[in-house]
């Protein structure tokens, strides 16, 4: 479903600030996956996925999604087959316009309209009926403007909205990280609700090592840019926090030692 082909990608090339992310990087995602992708700082795991969204350009390398080779599109067209959730929840949604704007602009993603096409007030029912869903009572809400939301809210919205494209994959960069606990562990279920209901191939960046767990069918850990552990199935199902963190420590690699308190538990 998604191919990564020899990646190559080094920043501030040929100078004293050269860093290389990615050299031969490979990894390939079968449709219907949702992998949870922990690592250190530096691991270039947001990395990953700003090169797959198009945000970034490769330097060498293939990026397959399907039979479209989207390494080679610009941003703009990726978004037609990409959804993505960010860390911040500001930039999943226009603060000036309102709720019924934001979701019918996305409900339209990718259609032809018109100015006068932009809110379709047939669909405030299914939008209502989506919100409901949350339980956070935005469906009551649909003419407050989005930038007067609490950053859950948002988060929450963003979810739905990119859901409601049916993306062919979908991208999670630490999208719960600037949120409370209480409102992390609401949005994390909304995401393995969506995830579930609508078999979105997704990839999901955390460094949460109980939502790693606990979300998807598969978990790798990035470190300099290397795929150094890939567990699936019936390993994947039985993993706990110290599992993995002795899986961790069985690496040789002394760095990756030293970032273990990088994780939250």
């Amino acid at each position: 479903m998604l191919q990564v082909k020899n990646l190559y990608k080094v920043f501030n090339k040929n100078t004293v600030n050269e860093n290389e992310i990615f050299n031969k990087f490979n990894l390939k995602v079968n449709k219907g996956d949702f992998i949870t992708i922990i690592g250190s700082n530096g691991a270039g795991k947001s990395t990953l996925l700003n090169i797959i969204s198009g945000t970034i350009p490769v330097d060498e390398g293939a990026i397959m999604l399907g039979e479209n080779e989207i390494s080679k599109f610009a941003e703009h067209k990726c978004n037609k087959f990409i959804g993505r959730v960010f860390q911040d929840p500001s930039k999943g949604t226009s603060p000036s316009m309102t709720i019924l704007e934001n979701m019918s602009m996305a409900y339209n993603k990718g259609k032809k309209f018109g100015l006068g096409f932009g809110v379709n007030k047939k669909k405030i029912s299914y939008f209502k009926e989506l919100l409901s869903k949350l339980e956070l009572g935005l469906e009551d809400k649909l003419n407050t403007q989005v930038g007067l939301l609490s950053g859950g809210q948002r988060q929450a919205l963003t979810l739905i909205m990119t859901a409601m494209s049916n993306p062919e994959l979908l991208l999670l960069d630490e999208h719960t990280a600037a949120l409370d606990p209480k409102t992390s562990e609401k949005i994390i279920e909304l995401t393995k609700d969506i995830v579930d209901e609508k078999g979105i191939t997704t990839l999901m960046v955390t460094h949460n090592l109980n939502h790693a767990i606990k979300l998807g069918n598969r978990l790798i850990m990035l470190h300099h840019g290397e795929v150094i552990l890939d567990i699936s199935g019936k390993e994947k199902e039985s993993l706990t926090i110290e599992k993995l963190l002795k899986l961790f420590e069985s690496n040789k690699k002394e760095d990756l030692i030293s970032d273990r308190g990088l994780f939250a538990s």
